[in-house]
């Protein structure tokens, strides 16, 4: 997870300020020279490092410990909110034109995952209503119009492709197909090179001018640390940049990029890739990246991956079972599948508040319990989903063999399921009483009774 050793080095610079019952000047400076350090490290730009430090210094030198904080939380709620303000204080959103088609016009060096992620950004706009295009001006590198193809396929989004032809033209053109097949929006996959040049950045300028973009989005990958930033002030001097997407933030990146590329540049990031699945892409919010940073989780980012995969006709029905204590192997599934769906389990677990990142460290999730267990239930019959009591002896050899399982994996998936079957009962009991006491569920809720 990025930003993991500057969480704990900033962590650890903290730690060392508890129990001290006013903040001095020598306590800061300590607190600083750590602080210092541990962004330096994490490869963020000198001149930012240098800025920041003296930002919250001054913020925090003398400052009387607020009632009920301590020291250390005062000099955290004074980096959040710093941090906040370098990465740029707001989530801004896409520019959309106001007539029809829009146009977001994708650039970058090879190698920064522009494809797929331009992909990735036409997918969230569709899940809100817009009906994208995507169009293949990359006429260069091999395969490329193959690969938009095969993610627009798979997002189930139109591609628009004139072969290996003048990418100006295939840009004109595709505003006029967009407009007779009702597409409002459109994403300019452009070529990319190994690093900047004169012909690469004229071929842009010739594509801008030709169909004046709404956006133009720079994609950069994170783990190239400061390198990213060159590159965006670089394609802002030449093309006048309205936004940036960070690929790969959820490597082992230091988190230099998300923390200069804003103060170097003054372009906001407005999207981070999170994961190689064409659904992990994520609006930048830098209050919350902050706060995931300080390792004070990511609350509302949670909740919006939930509510993404939250249907809410099966929670109703779910909600009827629960009430009748009806709770199968069946519904089992669709939980795991639905917490499946939200993404990486270290990655959710890192946006709860007070979640310990060095409580992860060696541990590993397997990647193949989810099949495994989806395998076990689908190998059951109908009745025995409904009533795995009656699961015997001979009848797990045979959903283990089925399943491509042993009989110890589906005892344990037994096991897992009747602790959950049990919590289910505590919650419903509950729900009753919040009920009774005038307390009930939202509506449309699990457990609303």
């Amino acid at each position: 997870m990025a930003f993991e050793s500057l969480s704990e080095k900033l962590s650890a610079a903290f730690k060392k300020l508890r129990g001290k019952g006013r903040l001095t000047e020598a306590d800061i400076r300590e607190a600083m020279r750590e602080v210092r350090l541990a962004l330096l490290e994490a490869d963020v730009s000198y001149k930012v490092v240098k800025d920041f430090v003296k930002n919250v210094s001054d913020r925090a030198v003398g400052q009387d410990v607020m009632e009920s904080l301590t020291p250390a939380q005062m000099v955290i709620k004074i980096v959040n909110e710093e941090l906040t303000t370098l990465m740029g204080s707001e989530n801004v959103k896409l520019n959309i034109s106001s007539q029809a088609p829009s146009i977001v016009m994708l650039v970058g060096l090879q190698g920064a995952g522009k494809t797929t992620n331009g992909a990735k950004l036409a997918g969230l706009m569709k899940k809100s209503g817009k009906r994208p295009l995507l169009v293949a001006c990359d006429v260069y590198r091999p395969a490329a119009i193959k690969q938009l193809e095969t993610v627009g396929a798979q997002l189930d989004i139109p591609v628009f492709q004139m072969g290996q032809v003048n990418p100006v033209d295939i840009a004109k053109a595709s505003v006029e197909h967009a407009k007779r097949h009702g597409n409002d929006i459109i994403f300019l996959d452009t070529a990319g090179r190994l690093h900047i040049d004169e012909t690469l950045m004229d071929e842009l300028r010739n594509i801008r001018d030709a169909v004046h973009p709404a956006e133009i989005m720079l994609v950069v990958d994170a783990m190239t640390g400061q390198d990213a930033v060159n590159a965006a002030s670089s394609f802002d001097a030449a093309l006048g940049l309205d936004g940036i997407m960070l690929t790969k933030l959820d490597g082992d990146a230091r988190g230099g990029a998300a923390l200069s590329v804003r103060a170097v540049t003054g372009k906001p990031i407005k999207y981070v890739g999170t994961g190689e699945k064409l659904e992990n892409i994520e609006p930048f919010h830098p209050d919350r990246m902050a706060s995931r940073i300080l390792g004070m989780g990511d609350v509302l980012t949670l909740i919006e991956k939930a509510e993404q995969n939250f249907d809410e006709q099966k929670a109703i029905k779910m909600a009827e079972r629960l009430k009748k204590n009806q709770f199968t192997l069946t519904d089992y599934l669709e939980q795991l599948e639905q917490i499946k769906s939200m993404g990486d389990i270290k990655d959710i677990a890192a946006m709860i508040p007070g979640f310990d990142s060095k409580a992860m460290k060696g541990a590993t999730v397997d990647e193949r319990a989810f099949p495994r267990m989806e395998a076990i239930i689908k190998s059951m019959t109908p009745k025995e989903r409904e009533n795995p009591v009656i699961l015997n002896g001979s009848r797990k050899k045979r959903i283990a063999d089925g399943s491509g399982t042993t009989v110890v994996d589906v005892n344990k998936l037994i096991k897992q399921f009747e602790m959950m079957k049990t919590m289910t009962k505590q919650m419903t009991a509950g729900g009753k009483k919040a009920k009774r006491m005038g307390m009930g569920f939202g509506k449309g809720t699990p457990f609303q009774f």
